[in-house]
């Protein structure tokens, strides 16, 4: 579709009219693409589920979700409240939401209880879509364990509830994205040029990052970092080229890597056995969403990639994330107006199915 007929499907003209009234802001559409949501109905599911997962309270008393004991997420009220989601939404301008759940996403239970919490999830991003056109949009979540059915989710929620990609784990239970069994599943989503957000776990040894909050502050990028260096040098980028892949949190440590894993090519005769270009080619290829807010950090990515490679997140509404750094970093760069455009609306115009 046409970004004119994207922009008719949201009533972006009022929007727009909206944009133009605001000092200082740059003109066009604003969309987050990294925006987490849930319901009550999947908290009690993860409660009830027996696994890894528990819920507590924090020193400061907010209720958290433990993984293994140690602190994984504390929960905000934005998390199930659309109506604060669109006040904090207006109060920094940001027009549009792509919503997706978060991590543990629906792996904290078995391929055979994955397909009914998808579902669940799925068809409650649907309705919140339905119920506000202009404002949200949504990443479906798969059951990656159970083959037949993740390949039947796919279909049923991009080509029946129209939503906008797939959101993927840096590790599916413990599993790489490498794994055997789930390459059917890409071939499936390059035939399609699915649009994929691939979003941060626990590195499989959570044990060094039980300390100080560490698993989401560290080994979060820690696993998104070895995940796209796995799949790169496994072919995975080379051998399904048109999946759109979105990698959250400015890719972990890759940008800085990059020129490190250049040289693995160069210099290990293992790592060029299934690619036939250096990692930066189809690095360089994917795009990277600014949750980092660090001005020094956004310039280097621009720098590799582009501004065209880049869209806005927030994280929202979890800590460690900022729905007003979101917009005021990016507003901040150095950077012409219309490179700021590119990662407000530009590049996720381009990669988001069903616009």
């Amino acid at each position: 579709m046409k970004r004119r007929n994207f922009l008719r499907s949201v009533g972006s003209a009022g929007l727009l009219q909206t944009a133009s009234a605001q000092t200082g802001r740059t003109p066009g559409l604003r969309l987050d693409l990294h925006t987490h949501y849930y319901t009550q109905a999947f908290f009690e599911n993860v409660r009830e589920s027996g696994g890894d997962f528990s819920f507590a309270k924090s020193p400061t008393g907010q209720t958290i979700i433990t993984h293994k004991g140690s602190r994984f997420f504390g929960i905000t009220p934005p998390m199930t409240d659309v109506n604060l989601r669109i006040e904090a939404m207006d109060r920094v301008g940001i027009d549009i939401q792509v919503v997706s759940l978060s991590t543990p996403n629906i792996f904290y239970t078995d391929g055979a209880r994955q397909p009914a919490v998808a579902r669940m999830m799925n068809n409650a991003y649907a309705d919140l879509v339905v119920k506000n056109p202009k404002r949200f949009k949504a990443f479906a979540s798969i059951p990656m364990d159970n083959p037949d059915e993740a390949l039947k989710e796919l279909h049923r929620t991009i080509g029946e509830l129209k939503m906008n990609g797939v959101i993927l784990l840096s590790n599916i239970g413990g599993k790489p994205l490498t794994s055997p069994q789930y390459r059917p599943f890409f071939a499936e989503a390059n035939r399609m040029k699915l649009c994929i957000f691939l979003h941060p776990m626990l590195p499989v040894n959570s044990e060094p990052y039980k300390e100080y909050v560490l698993g989401p502050i560290i080994g979060f990028p820690m696993d998104t970092t070895l995940a796209v260096a796995r799949m790169c040098y496994d072919g995975m980028f080379k051998d399904f080229p048109d999946i759109r892949w979105i990698i959250g949190h400015i890719g972990g440590a890759i940008p800085y890597l990059m020129e490190r894993m250049d040289s693995g090519f160069h210099d290990f005769a293992e790592c060029k056995v299934k690619i036939d270009q250096p990692p930066s080619f189809y690095l360089k290829k994917l795009y990277y969403d600014t949750v980092t807010f660090n001005p020094q950090n956004l310039m280097l990515t621009r720098g590799l990639v582009g501004s065209d490679h880049m869209v806005m997140g927030s994280d929202f509404p979890h800590l460690l994330g900022s729905i007003d750094r979101a917009v005021s970093s990016i507003e901040a760069l150095n950077i012409p107006e219309a490179e700021k455009r590119q990662i407000f609306e530009g590049t996720a115009l381009s990669i988001l199915n069903n616009v």
